[in-house]
């Protein structure tokens, strides 16, 4: 995100920070005024009811295995068919949509708690303490992402857990970045100033007066975080460093898919499509977040 979007998006936050809640209900009135945002929610939403209800949903066991139904065409008891092990796809894809929301959450989840409050304390007290922070940032922002998962999985073995909490540290460096700027702008408000006077102490200045007033852009950051995650999962998993089996997941899925596309070439899609229509979900969502703040912060 560019220093004049960051800007942009804290001044924003000031405005909603500053007692100005009248106007609140009118910006989120707005963002649910495009229908590509209402879709996105919309799907986003039936996806956590879909994780939910998963065992009431799913028509089958997804791990049951039948290896006689192996590639069973589509029909009313296999709606999208069954894989080379004869389970069914439906119920596979279904239950996968539990780790396709909870690997992002693991990701962005480590993100935030390392870049937050690193990048609020350097957009606050500066000096040393930013110099070195951000020296260490940049470091990290030259790892490439899924790289650095690639080796920390080696290290400590496969798994959902640490992958995604790798992914999580190779995040945290752009939250960081973008809380830093956001509390740079922030902290030279009189509020801030201010709180400063009465005797506030750091901590307090850091979570009640500069949080809110940079939630704008750290909200649009975590939401495009949040596909980049489920894209690297995917891709994780289809390497067989991810989720393990029998658990189901969309990458495994798509490696299945792979491996069997002579025999079943339509059994790339029910995967396929999901992993594309729940990132540009996740993208769809933070650019309309960012397109609303920002043209209320032109107004």
């Amino acid at each position: 995100m560019t220093t004049e979007l960051i800007g942009g998006l804290a001044r924003v936050g000031r405005t909603a920070g500053s007692g100005d809640v009248g106007k609140r209900p009118s910006a989120l009135a707005r963002l649910f005024r495009r229908p590509s945002t209402v879709i996105s929610a919309g799907f986003l939403l039936l996806l956590v009811i879909l994780a939910i209800a998963a065992s009431w949903i799913a028509p089958h066991d997804p791990t049951a295995q039948d290896i006689a139904k192996s590639f069973a065409p589509y029909s009313g008891d296999h709606p999208l068919g069954t894989d080379d092990l004869g389970r069914d796809v439906a119920s596979r894809l279904i239950y996968a949509v539990r780790l396709a929301l909870l690997a992002p959450l693991i990701s962005v989840g480590v993100a935030l708690v390392l870049g937050v409050p690193s990048g609020l304390w350097a957009g606050l007290r500066r000096g040393v303490v930013d110099t070195v922070i951000s020296r260490l940032a940049d470091t990290l922002l030259s790892l490439p992402g899924l790289a650095f998962a690639l080796a920390v999985v080696a290290v400590l073995g496969p798994g959902l857990t640490n992958a995604m909490v790798a992914l999580g540290v190779v995040f945290a460096p752009s939250l960081f970045r973008v809380v830093r700027g956001a509390a740079m702008s922030v902290a030279e408000e009189p509020f801030v100033d201010s709180a400063r006077a009465i005797g506030c102490s750091t901590r307090r200045t850091l979570w009640v007066h500069i949080l809110p007033n940079v939630a704008a852009p750290l909200l649009v950051q975590t939401t495009i975080l949040m596909g980049v995650a489920l894209l690297a999962e995917a891709g994780l998993s289809f390497l067989g460093l991810g989720v393990q089996a029998p658990a189901a997941s969309w990458g495994s899925m798509l490696r299945t898919a792979y491996d069997n596309q002579f025999q079943a070439p339509l059994s790339v899609l029910p995967p396929g499509i999901a992993v594309v229509l729940t990132v540009l979900a996740f993208n769809t969502l933070g650019d309309a977040i960012r397109d609303t703040m920002t043209s209320r912060g032109r107004r």
